[in-house]
């Protein structure tokens, strides 16, 4: 499961050790919208034996983007909801009409905030106070498009190219109407491993993944190991062979950090 989730830390006047967690779950790890759907529900619970109040909302893709200044040919209800202790509510997304694309995905955030309740007597004591939000991937998918991105992995090419700035990264082109989440990618050269930081292959683009720490100076002969997310948020493993895009250079060694 792959989701991004961030804490918002409200008063910070302890230096104790402590453990939180979100409360409110959501079902699944991303939102697929079909084109022909009405709308389609998103189903959230808290685990917890508190109320809480929520606010949703969706974005193009910036996460300090303002609710109320946001602009999405999307409704999304409620906005603004509690939810009971071990109860769980329903979204409803529905798509209200835009000029998106027809040929290929278009990609939204579902942004969940649970809000805080002040606590009593919070200014009589020091505390940390958390509002946890959770963000996932909301695709539209065009009529037509009736498989998943695991189904065009074998469309993906995988190639060693130099960035805007110059780096050498590993870049995956994707000529499919896909969105291709990749999970996790392992680069294996002369009998080296790196690890790659996961991304997303647009529609008709290219990705280029850096490793988590250094440069990448793998050479060939390369196999990438990596996983591919279905529309359940499963990983699908594979490999491919890598390609070059430069010609051979000689300053190709092999300075691949290993993983342990």
């Amino acid at each position: 499961m792959r989701f991004s989730q961030s804490c918002v830390v409200a008063v910070v006047c302890c230096m104790a050790a402590f453990t939180a967690h979100a409360a409110i779950v959501i079902t699944g790890t991303r939102v697929i919208y079909p084109a022909e759907s009405r709308e389609v529900n998103v189903r959230l619970s808290n685990v917890e034996n508190r109320p809480v109040l929520v606010q949703a909302w969706l974005d193009e893709g910036n996460p300090a983007a303002s609710p109320d200044q946001i602009q999405v040919p999307f409704v999304l209800l409620p906005s603004v909801f509690r939810v009971e202790p071990r109860r769980g509510q329903s979204l409803r997304i529905m798509f209200t009409g835009a000029d998106l694309p027809q040929d290929r995905e278009s990609v939204y955030w579902l942004n969940v905030l649970e809000i805080p309740p002040k606590p009593a007597h919070a200014e009589d004591r020091n505390m940390i106070q958390l509002a946890f939000r959770t963000r996932i991937k909301l695709f539209y998918r065009p009529t037509g498009l009736y498989d998943d991105p695991t189904s065009v992995r074998s469309q993906l090419k995988w190639t060693f190219a130099s960035n805007d700035s110059g780096e050498r990264v590993l870049r995956v082109e994707n000529p499919s109407p896909y969105y291709v989440s990749v999970g996790s990618v392992v680069l294996e050269a002369a009998g080296k491993k790196v690890a790659l930081k996961p991304d997303m292959a647009p529609p008709f683009g290219h990705v280029d993944f850096t490793p988590e720490k250094g440069r990448l100076e793998a050479k060939l002969p390369a196999t990438a190991s990596y996983t591919v997310l279905n529309d359940f948020g499963t990983e699908i493993k594979d490999t491919a062979q890598i390609g070059d895009k430069r010609a051979p250079q000689p300053a190709d060694v092999e300075k691949v950090k290993e993983i342990q």
